[in-house]
């Protein structure tokens, strides 16, 4: 699995997640059911992580809200790109909160529901190489 995960040096870790694998060492009392493990396995040794189901979910949440932190971050710089590149939960850069809601290309127009942070919501017209400078941009696939 291409992770993303790096180690220190900046170096790729190849990381392996299985479901139901037994874990290479004693369960301590107390921690009965289905285990998950992690295997990450850097240049320097391989570590192994073994968990229950309910502990992955957890581990799981917290990674997600740290990745929605991160991307979310304001001391994050603004990106410009052409209004016909739009999509749902961009953030347009300005004093004012405003989101993309939706964005239809007709041609060579681009038609854009926006969404202000007071909820209101409107529908403008841009050249689809308008270019558009926002303060956040989800990842794709969001």
């Amino acid at each position: 699995m291409q992770s993303g995960i790096t180690d220190a040096d900046g170096h790729p870790v190849p990381v392996t997640v299985a479901a139901g694998q037994p874990a290479p060492f004693t369960v301590a009392a107390g921690e009965p059911g289905p285990r998950v493990s992690i295997r990450l396995s850097p240049p320097g040794g391989e570590l192994v992580w073994s968990c229950t189901s309910g502990a992955a979910r957890e581990l799981a949440a917290v990674l997600l809200r740290a990745a929605e932190e991160a991307e979310h971050a304001p001391g994050s710089r603004p990106v410009t790109v052409e209004a016909g590149e739009l999509r749902r939960g961009d953030v347009r850069d300005g004093d004012r909160s405003m989101t993309v809601e939706s964005a239809r290309t007709d041609g060579s127009t681009v038609h854009v529901t926006w969404k202000s942070g007071a909820g209101r919501s409107w529908t403008q017209a841009y050249a689809a190489d308008t270019a558009i400078t926002l303060k956040r941009r989800l990842s794709e696939g969001r």
